[in-house]
């Protein structure tokens, strides 16, 4: 008997919009036998059709779709077609790198599977029980329209743990790295620490972000808060910064980002790196009043979920009132959130609340700042309009008036 979902009466109306997830507390009741990754027939309570997706048993969201054509057959070939698919928009879209988002999850058809590309190696992280069914059709699929000779699995997310699963790192194509893999980005190169490093080993989401900070830098002062292992810090260097102060509480990363600039050959007296708290060295440079040309925040998730809302809006205001007080007159402030609890709207109001704050304790009457750009990922995060989650990303390019 196949395997079969049906739904409480009316909620099957997101799923008609193409909202790919089932909660658990929408199901009315199942059919046939249901196992961990199994796919399965999603019915209204009327029991039409409304969408085939994969099962997981323990997790909040209960379905996850990956089809909304009945006739459509679930197997090898149907994740050959998807990720082929993926790879060509890159292929159309990306340009100037070899370090490339490959596959994002929903927005891809293939919900719970992140897989990034660092020049000869794959990096994956299976999230949802269903993707981890077919972890083996989706690797071969992977090295064949490829061809890298190594993938990595980063399955250690916490999210896991809601699916029923156990953290898992390894190799599942190849061996695994025994350093990091050297990446080039818009001319500029990066070490890739594909085994430790946050998420896969770098956040390819900022790219286009990166080059706007190169395009911007020349002759300029760069403050970089939140660095990690100095990603806007190289691009800033690679485009004529006259200085770039960088701060990160991790001594490791900074390690890694000063190795980074030898690989780059840039002059080590044009960069300083600061080992602190980010918090308490704003609010030190505020003392001693520095000023920038540019400031760069970009903070870890201050939101894991909505739990951590208010907090986190806090923290957004306290980050930006003091990075807009350490802008010269005409300096630009790269702003920006990871947070999928705190979407664009919130954001921006957080940053407008900074804003006030930033003039209220200024003796410059005069004081303002106007939004230039709005910033997000880059064309290897598509983003679905079905599917306003995936827009986790957001930022803010303001200046000074």
């Amino acid at each position: 008997m196949q395997a079969t979902v049906i739904l409480k009466a009316g909620k099957e109306r997101p799923l008609s919009r193409h909202h790919p997830w089932v909660y658990s507390n929408a199901v009315d009741r199942l059919e046939g036998k249901l196992y961990p990754g199994c796919t399965v027939h999603v019915l209204s309570h009327e029991g039409q059709f409304v969408a085939k997706g994969l099962y997981s048993p323990v997790s909040q969201i209960r379905v996850r779709v990956i089809s909304w054509d009945e006739a459509e057959t679930i197997d090898h070939a149907f994740f050959k077609r998807r990720i082929t698919k993926a790879i060509s928009h890159r292929n159309q879209w990306v340009k100037n790198t070899n370090a490339i988002r490959l596959i994002f999850g929903e927005s891809d058809g293939l919900p719970g599977l992140v897989v990034d590309q660092y020049a000869d190696t794959l990096v994956c992280q299976f999230l949802f029980v269903g993707m981890e069914h077919w972890k083996e059709a989706i690797v071969d699929a992977l090295a064949k329209q490829t061809g890298c000779s190594r993938i990595v699995e980063r399955s250690d997310a916490a999210v896991r743990s809601r699916e029923g699963l156990e953290p898992h790192v390894g190799a599942l194509l190849g061996e695994m790295p025994t350093e990091p893999v050297l990446i080039n980005e818009c001319g500029v190169l990066y070490t890739v620490d594909v085994i430790k490093g946050h998420k896969t080993g770098f956040y390819i989401d900022q790219r286009d972000s990166r080059d706007l900070v190169s395009q911007l830098s020349q002759d300029k002062d760069v403050l970089n808060v939140f660095c990690y292992t100095g990603g806007f810090s190289l691009a800033a260097l690679k485009g004529g910064a006259k200085h770039v102060t960088s701060v990160d509480s991790s001594g490791e990363a900074l390690a890694m980002a000063q190795r980074q600039m030898k690989v780059n050959g840039f002059d080590e007296s044009r960069a300083t790196w600061i080992d602190a708290d980010a918090f308490e060295v704003l609010t030190q440079l505020r003392k001693e009043e520095r000023q920038f040309d540019i400031v760069v925040l970009d903070p870890p998730k201050f939101a894991p979920s909505s739990h951590h809302l208010e907090k986190a809006l806090g923290a957004y205001r306290q980050i930006n009132r003091a990075g807009m007080q350490l802008l010269k007159p005409g300096g630009l402030l790269l702003t920006f959130s990871c947070s999928g609890a705190v979407d664009s709207a919130l954001f921006e109001r957080a940053v407008a609340m900074a804003g006030a704050e930033a003039m209220t304790h200024s003796t410059d009457k005069a004081l303002d700042f106007r939004v230039m750009k709005r910033l997000s990922s880059g064309a290897d995060h598509p983003l679905l309009t079905s599917f306003p989650e995936g827009d986790y990303l957001k930022g803010l390019l303001l200046q000074r008036v």
